[in-house]
């Protein structure tokens, strides 16, 4: 079982920034997007809105001896189901199959981790964040059915909240009440880096994982 980390925050909080200090061959990139990150890099990415493709890289990467995946802006993921879909699949009582479906893949991409690669695995993925109608913070989706039926958040153990205020970038690592972070006892501070690589370091020393090191 896999360990899945999550990432949500504001564009331009340092999500995807916070690969820089991770060295290349440490971790395997899939940019749901493509975009270029936000500092000198010529890390190569699978670019791909397929969810079999994602699992199937996944599968290979961790075949070929990588221990940490970072899957990047996977938000986008459900933001492309939405509007690349035909007319007669978002009216009527067909939108409500479409937004199930929507679920389903994602919720199965998450399971599909924790299920399917190997225990000394991280995949952390990054997502955007909104306010739900209670204020809280949490991962941006679209509809209400993840939100309602699944609990994206739920499903992870650990999830940061990338932050820019006053101090500069940080991850914020437990609840102040208003946002859905989260993490074991003791893993972090309340207040953290924005490096993913000290991130992956301090999850592999909580768990005994070992090394950052893809042999």
């Amino acid at each position: 079982m896999a360990i899945p980390v999550l990432i949500i925050g504001k564009s331009g909080s340092g999500k995807s920034h916070s690969l820089k200090n991770l060295p290349q061959t440490d971790y395997a990139l899939i940019n749901i997007l493509g975009k270029p990150l936000p500092f000198k890099n010529d890390k190569p990415f699978l670019k791909t809105f397929n969810y079999k493709e994602i699992q199937q890289k996944m599968l290979g990467y961790v075949n070929a001896g990588v221990k940490n995946i970072i899957i990047d802006d996977a938000g986008y993921l459900l933001t492309h189901a939405l509007m690349s879909a035909g007319a007669e699949r978002t009216k009527g009582s067909n939108i409500f199959n479409h937004y199930r479906e929507m679920a389903e893949n994602f919720y199965n991409l998450i399971t599909f981790v924790q299920a399917e690669l190997p225990s000394d695995v991280i995949v952390t993925i990054t997502m955007h964040e909104e306010r739900n109608d209670f204020g809280e913070v949490k991962p941006k989706t679209v509809g209400k059915m993840l939100d309602e039926k699944v609990s994206i958040e739920g499903l992870f153990t650990i999830v940061l909240n990338s932050v820019k205020d006053s101090e500069g970038y940080a991850f914020l690592t437990n609840t102040d009440g208003l946002s859905v972070t989260k993490s074991p006892e003791d893993m972090f501070e309340q207040r953290i880096p924005n490096d993913l690589n000290f991130v992956i370091e301090k999850i592999r020393e909580y768990y005994n994982l070992g090394g950052n090191n893809n042999e």
